[in-house]
């Protein structure tokens, strides 16, 4: 899986721009975006943001896919992956209720 590099390559083709302008823009050499496109290596947090901007797209769109890529990762090769990330759900729900219900105090 590899949704956030194949979106950083549409988002850079549609801009008609090159790896190197983009990867410049990073601080990172081309190399290492060409790596990350093709799933190679993961972006760092801080450039998801950076890659928002560039692209004009909404951060959290591209966080999504991040995030989603690194889950993957982590839990492809586990028996009960599905589980775990059912429970996960069901832990991150809880907080966000929790966090809702303490900013309406």
């Amino acid at each position: 899986m590899n949704q956030f590099g194949e979106r950083i390559k549409q988002l850079r083709e549609q801009k008609g721009l090159l790896q190197r302008q983009v990867a410049n823009q990073l601080e990172m050499d081309t190399p290492m975006l060409s790596k990350i496109e093709r799933g190679e290596r993961n972006a760092k947090r801080e450039q998801v943001t950076i890659l928002s901007k560039i692209f004009n797209v909404p951060e959290e769109d591209l966080l999504s896919l991040w995030l989603a890529d690194k889950v993957y990762h982590m839990v492809k090769d586990e028996d009960v992956a599905l589980k775990a990330l059912s429970v996960t759900e069901d832990e991150v729900k809880k907080i966000k209720r929790k966090s809702k219900k303490n900013t309406k105090k």
